[in-house]
């Protein structure tokens, strides 16, 4: 009589630097946010940080920019948020006429996207620093990567000053990853308009869109930004950065005051998370 074949030994995922679990798989929920008693949002996401997600994404759709204007109330028995804000701050978003579209990235998520000719023009917001640097700050935020290190398989964001990391976030999606560090920039009262924002996936048009509302100055990837992240960069004085991690860093967006010498090569990005979705 033939017998079964023999179950083939586990494999595990190749590793980056790191430890990784032979199941590895990254935690997925669903949260959802009220907003003064209409429902708002709801987020697939990595359960954790989940306060300083929802006051990241009200201050990134443009619902409040200090968190003085925000009334947070979670729920007791569900993950989620009730969420109060001035009705006036409710009113402009919505007379922006934003346009309902799939998201470009991390699953099929429905979001309402502005058009870029609906963000006020501005002069360039800074610059990010040379490429050496920016280097670091990757560096810095990929060793901070603990999820990261356990599965293979997850999102990164970090908001920093140009010298240091200011607040760190992973995430199965990079828009909630955003969201995360800059909430919690907001919770801790620390001015976001200003600062630098790494990104582990692409950038793209409402991740710039977010990083434009909140005052950020500029957005660094491994990966590339989307034609349209330019535009909406370029309109609104922030300076985008693909290839940061590897090849020649390319500067996009608004005109920046520095350029990178193309000879500039940085190093083999094989230890680094660099999905484009």
């Amino acid at each position: 009589m033939p017998t079964a074949p023999e179950t083939p030994e586990p494999r595990r995922p190749p590793k980056r630097g790191g430890r990784m679990g032979d199941q590895a798989a990254v935690e997925e929920v669903p949260v959802w946010l009220e907003l003064n008693g209409v429902q708002a949002v709801t987020w697939m996401c990595t359960p954790d940080l989940l306060e300083e997600l929802a006051v990241g994404w009200l201050a990134g759709e443009g619902y409040i920019e200090a968190i003085d204007e925000l009334r947070l109330r979670p729920c007791a028995t569900d993950l989620g948020f009730w969420a109060e804000v001035p009705a006036h701050r409710v009113a402009a978003v919505t007379a922006e006429g934003r346009k309902p579209v799939l998201a470009s990235g991390c699953g099929a998520v429905s979001i309402f996207l502005a058009d870029a000719d609906s963000f006020a023009p501005a002069s360039r917001r800074g610059d990010p620093p040379p490429p050496e640097a920016l280097r670091a700050l990757f560096q810095a935020m990929f060793a901070g990567g603990e999820r990261y290190r356990d599965t293979g398989g997850i999102h990164a964001a970090a908001l920093t000053d140009g010298i240091s990391l200011t607040t760190h976030a992973e995430d199965i999606g990079r828009h909630n990853a955003v969201d995360k560090v800059i909430g919690a920039a907001l919770l801790a009262r620390r001015p976001v308009a200003g600062l630098g924002l790494l990104v582990t996936g692409r950038i793209s048009a409402e991740l710039a869109a977010k990083a434009a509302r909140a005052g950020i100055a500029w957005v660094a990837t491994p990966s590339v930004p989307s034609t349209l992240a330019v535009e909406i960069a370029r309109r609104t004085g922030m300076v985008l950065v693909g290839r940061a991690v590897s090849g020649t860093p390319a500067l996009h967006g608004a005109p920046s005051a520095i350029s990178y010498p193309l000879s500039d090569k940085l190093s083999d990005p094989t230890d680094s998370p660099t999905d484009s979705g």
